[in-house]
């Protein structure tokens, strides 16, 4: 039995020739099929008439029964944060790099949307964390991440020295250029630069990844997902620091400020067409496995 997408919302940067070209192509493939769709007020495409509304993308949660995303996966973690704790899910085109959460191709993107509009398709519930940053003398900022939390130095040529605890227990000093927290999502986006381990993305662990670590024993740590972390700039440097939610700043880090990352309640839900493999995406992004075993058959 067909799912019932009435109403499809296109996300993507339509300034960029690859990505409008899909966002067109699938515009009229899906007016063939009567589905409703919409898109940013800014978005200034040749659409088929009468095929598709413009609004603020804030209004795609309680508009679009399904969300599109076509691009990296900047633009489905921007689509994540449109839907964040609702319940209208993602399918992602990619259309940029590594693509690591967009996994659906720019050549089979028809066949992939017709085969999730029918129903086939696998739901994929992914975690958010929460971060709250307290500032000395300031609002409180909060923010959700799907991949990660950051805390990056702002001043070239300054070590930051930022103290970490978690669940009330101080860990580490770390001197350097930052920290990563990532969810498992995330694993394969900035804390895999740093060193960290690639995770299962349905496991309930997070990474702590410190950026260009000033020391060699300072290494990254798995911990429970959900754990409660505090971060704190030392004032024994004058440094600062900013903390980005998933790419996009939320807010300086400076001395006397504290940083808490958590679980959260929120999630997002990610659809994949039949035949997700999550190793064989990367396989086929890291470049693994060449001559050896492929989707469980032993090489000729």
């Amino acid at each position: 039995m067909p799912h019932p997408f009435q109403s499809v919302a296109l996300v993507g940067n339509a300034r960029d020739t690859r990505v409008g070209d899909c966002m067109q192509g699938l515009a009229a493939h899906l007016q063939r099929r009567g589905i409703h769709m919409l898109v940013a007020t800014e978005v200034r495409l040749a659409f088929p008439a009468g095929s598709v509304a413009q609004c603020p993308p804030g209004e795609f949660a309680a508009r679009a029964d399904l969300i599109i995303a076509i691009g990296g996966d900047g633009t489905l973690l921007y689509a994540a944060s449109l839907v964040a704790g609702r319940s209208v899910p993602l399918l992602g085109v990619n259309r940029g790099r590594l693509g690591f959460l967009t996994d659906v191709s720019a050549t089979s993107m028809i066949e992939d949307v017709d085969l999730v509009l029918d129903g086939h398709f696998s739901e994929d519930r992914r975690s958010l964390a929460a971060a709250r940053l307290d500032r000395y003398g300031a609002p409180t900022v909060r923010a959700l991440a799907l991949n990660d939390v950051v805390v990056n130095k702002l001043e070239t040529g300054h070590l930051l020295e930022l103290e970490t605890s978690i669940n009330g227990r101080f860990v580490n000093s770390h001197g350097g250029d930052g920290l990563v927290i990532a969810t498992a999502t995330g694993s394969t986006a900035y804390a895999l630069s740093c060193g960290g381990p690639i995770v299962e993305p349905d496991l309930d662990v997070w990474v702590l990844a410190p950026i260009s670590p000033h020391t060699l024993s300072d290494r990254p740590v798995v911990v429970r997902g959900g754990s409660r972390i505090q971060v704190r700039l030392s004032e024994r440097l004058e440094s600062r620091a900013q903390v980005a939610c998933d790419g996009t700043a939320i807010g300086d880090l400076r001395p006397g400020d504290t940083l808490h990352v958590e679980g959260s309640d929120c999630a997002v839900t990610l659809l994949h067409p039949p035949g997700y493999d999550y190793y064989r995406l990367l396989r086929s992004k890291l470049h693994w496995g060449r001559g050896g075993f492929d989707d469980g058959k032993p090489p000729a």
